[in-house]
């Protein structure tokens, strides 16, 4: 158990991080949970770290890390100790300190406290599948604690593949402390004898959360509610290897406003995203600090310094904060019009889009449809728009009927929010493989596409379009068009994600 006594009766040198996952567009819940770390630290004089989790090597990418760096730079967010800054206690990689891990992995094996897993992922399977027929709790049912030493080091020996799983009480309750809810009671029945090394020797988030956490000197662990239920494990390593826990605090969830976890199914939840649209970013770190937190006097509007200069943890609500992108756009609007002078606001508007940098990939776009400037703006203005105004007249297609257009719209979607290498070639590549598997001619599939994306009947390639406005813009305005044209229902999302999986087989 964790000493939580107030810091400023605490001479600890207070160290907080993020640690995000490489494995997509970064998340505006990443940025929160990023603010409220770095506040803590500075509060207390203390370093803010950014690690990589990147353990996942089928997900995980360098644009993503790249993405992730520059969002959270973009917004003000920096950290003493990283990947890209060094430090004393690097790699800030988890995929270059694999040796570690393993290292400690065998460690709790010695002590006895984990153990080898030969299980197959079919044995495994078939075991899900018979504890769903005979409404058993699902779950790993210990076999590998079964396995007498000869029997292990017989297997060892052979090669077979194994992971390392931990031991678990099979009774009594874990009491998790947490800095803003107190006492969390947890049975211990309902806590599973978790991976910690995988088969390709690659540790899980588990593992190389707490060894990481410890070996960088972690003193407070301040994260989503998400993460409560893992704490009873995190709390188990620590006490297996002898370390002292840091504190924890976990922060409500962000919520749309149906209260709903926050998603990109219903909200576009990328950093950039919002950075493509022209928000300011002292205006989202504005809005993402007062989800759940409030200043002092209660003002809306304040900088990133007015916050840290009065932070305290303590004035967190557990209420579930809701992001909401109207409220966020009202307080966009009162920034531009309170803070920036006139030769302000033309820098930021050249700084979001009107700048080299931008501009001039689009000139090979256009060059050849263009006569004369004025031609620009009715050919490329959706590359400095936002959400389009489209109606479901735009949609009608010669071929294809409304709901299957909104089919296209939506099966496209989630084509490409699997799409970890985002340029024109890859996406003409997946779409195409999404056309013939439908079996609909790519180019109904790509017409329908290139109304949601461009707005127009008569523009640059959509895939062109697509590679220059980026990931998330691109997805905001396939999902922006399955709403023009009624929306899914839970139904409908239930039978298309079911249809959709078995075209990815094909």
């Amino acid at each position: 158990m964790c000493n939580h006594q107030s810091i400023e009766n605490n001479s600890m040198n207070v160290r907080t991080r993020i640690a995000p996952s490489p494995t997509g567009d970064p998340h505006v819940g990443t940025a929160y949970v990023a603010l409220f770390n770095l506040a803590f630290a500075r509060r207390h004089g203390g370093q803010f770290i950014l690690r990589i989790e990147d353990t996942d090597q089928v997900r995980s990418t360098p644009e993503s890390e790249q993405a992730i760096l520059q969002s959270l730079r973009w917004l003000g967010l920096e950290w003493d100790e990283g990947p890209d800054v060094s430090g004393p206690y690097g790699p800030y990689r988890q995929s270059e300190r694999c040796d570690i891990y393993r290292q400690y992995a065998l460690q709790l094996v010695e002590s006895g406290h984990a153990f080898y897993c030969f299980a197959t992922p079919a044995e495994l399977n078939e075991l899900r599948c018979y504890q769903a027929q005979n409404n058993l709790p699902i779950g790993y049912d210990g076999r590998g604690l079964q396995l007498e030493q000869t029997e292990i080091k017989r297997r060892l020996a052979a090669g077979e593949p194994y992971v390392i799983r931990l031991k678990v009480p099979v009774s009594g309750t874990c009491m998790v402390e947490d800095m803003l809810r107190g006492s969390i009671a947890i049975d211990w029945s309902q806590v599973d004898m978790q991976v910690l090394l995988k088969a390709d020797g690659m540790p899980t988030y588990h593992l190389a959360n707490v060894v990481d956490d410890h070996l960088m000197g972690i003193t407070h662990v301040i994260r989503g509610e998400e993460w409560i239920n893992s704490a009873p494990k995190h709390m188990l390593l620590y006490q297996y290897l002898g370390w002292q826990m840091p504190a924890l605090c976990h922060l409500p969830l962000l919520r749309n406003p149906d209260k709903s976890k926050l998603s990109k199914r219903k909200n576009p939840t990328g950093i950039l995203y919002y950075q493509r649209m022209g928000y300011l970013p002292e205006a989202l770190l504005n809005y993402l600090a007062r989800m759940g937190w409030s200043m002092p006097d209660e003002q809306e509007k304040f900088s990133l310094k007015d916050m840290l200069a009065v932070f305290d943890l303590q004035r967190v609500s557990l209420g579930g904060p809701i992001f909401d992108q109207q409220k966020l756009s009202w307080l966009n609007g009162l920034w531009l019009r309170e803070e920036l002078t006139d030769a302000q606001y033309v820098q930021r508007v050249q700084d979001w889009a009107l700048n080299t940098d931008y501009l001039a990939p689009l000139v090979p776009l256009i060059r050849p449809r263009v006569d004369k400037f004025s031609d620009i703006v009715p050919l490329a203005g959706f590359f400095l728009a936002g959400t389009l105004e489209l109606s479901s007249a735009d949609f009608v297609h010669k071929h294809l009927q409304p709901d299957q257009v909104r089919k296209v719209l939506q099966l496209s979607l989630w084509r490409l929010e699997s799409v970890r290498h985002w340029h024109k070639d890859r996406i003409f590549a997946v779409l195409n493989q999404l056309a013939q598997a439908m079996q609909i001619k790519p180019r109904d599939l790509f017409a329908s596409l290139f109304i949601a994306i461009t707005g127009s009947t008569n523009s640059v390639s959509v895939f062109d379009a697509m590679a220059h406005l980026g990931p998330d813009i691109s997805r905001a305005r396939l999902r922006h068009g399955v709403n023009v044209l009624g929306g899914l229902s839970n139904k409908e999302a239930k039978r298309w994600d079911k249809e959709y999986r078995q075209l990815a087989m094909l």
